[in-house]
């Protein structure tokens, strides 16, 4: 897959790719692979048509809740972003063009996640925290270039939002240094949610510590009691983190776990295992969607998969 970089790194100085006419920049992205879409002059996509309005035309086929629509219109934000020349240049998407500000593109479907740091103090964490990549000056910070697609999420930590799977972002140049391979340290942003005490009555659906089977993971080259050791030691760090970090942890179990079995033949039940992941997470004040978010990532980028 052509990625995000190369318009700079093959033409760094090109007319196309430092005009100020929106569309000739996005036909020189899209050819290079890069799915582009509008922006209004206040950075945001434009609004949906009548027709699509509230989700009436059921959504792109690509989005969270697949539909039915067929709008040639830039409607749904980063879901009409393409490649397409036709369509991009098209007559439904002309007004659009003619009144936007600039050009924004679907990070994750071409490969890549967005770093968005949005002031100095969030650079400054980048440089001291994640590894070096391509990074693009933005008007009061920096997005920093990955290649590798995962969850996007904002506000991750103070000034810091993940740009990847159903987010877009700005076209801002090609911008400089080599782009390197996302690394966990940025998958784990997402995955993170620390801890608060957990408040009395809260309910949860999610099951009491157990143990794994083999009757459901037959596919699994482990024992029972290689696993069950294993996952009760994971549960035990994910306990032990009772004022904070216990999302962390969590992501770091299932990731750990997971690469146990990354050479299985399958299946090994990693719903079970998760389950309990998750549990624990919850039981010391985890939000159960957060902490089913940090396990998911976890057992992904322990499987060698992207998130």
């Amino acid at each position: 897959m052509t990625h995000y970089a190369v318009p700079g790194e093959a033409r760094p100085g090109h007319a196309i790719l430092t005009s100020r006419e929106p569309l000739r920049t996005a036909l020189a992205l899209a050819a290079a692979g890069v799915p582009v879409l509008p922006l209004r002059k206040n950075k945001r996509p434009f609004a949906n048509c009548p027709a699509c309005s509230g989700s009436a035309c059921g959504d792109r086929p690509h989005m969270k809740t697949p539909g039915p629509c067929q709008c040639p219109a830039p409607c749904h934000a980063w879901a009409a972003a393409t490649t397409n020349r036709a369509v991009i240049a098209s007559a439904a998407w002309a007004a659009a063009w003619r009144s936007a500000g600039g050009v924004g593109y679907h990070p994750g479907g071409c490969g890549l996640t967005v770093v968005d740091l949005d002031n100095p103090a969030a650079v400054s964490w980048a440089q001291a925290t994640l590894r070096a990549t391509r990074t693009v000056p933005t008007t009061r910070g920096q997005h920093w270039i990955y290649r590798g697609v995962m969850q996007s999420a904002n506000g991750v930590r103070p000034g810091v939002d993940i740009k990847s799977r159903m987010a877009y972002a700005r076209w801002l140049g090609p911008g400089t240094g080599a782009m390197t391979t996302l690394p966990d340290t940025v998958r784990a942003l997402v995955a993170r949610e620390e801890a608060t005490p957990r408040r009395a009555g809260v309910a949860s659906s999610l099951p009491e510590r157990g143990t794994w089977s083999r009757r459901v993971a037959h596919g699994c080259r482990h024992t029972e009691a290689y696993v069950n050791t294993g996952l009760r030691r994971g549960l035990d760090l994910v306990a032990a983190c009772k004022e904070s970090g216990a999302g962390s942890q969590a992501f770091g179990v299932a990731r750990f776990l997971a690469a146990q079995h990354a050479r299985c033949p399958g299946p090994c039940d990693l719903e079970s295992v998760g389950r309990q992941i998750v549990a624990a997470a919850v039981a010391v004040g985890v939000p159960e969607p957060y902490a089913r978010r940090a396990v998911a990532n976890g057992f992904h980028t322990g499987l060698g998969r992207a998130a």
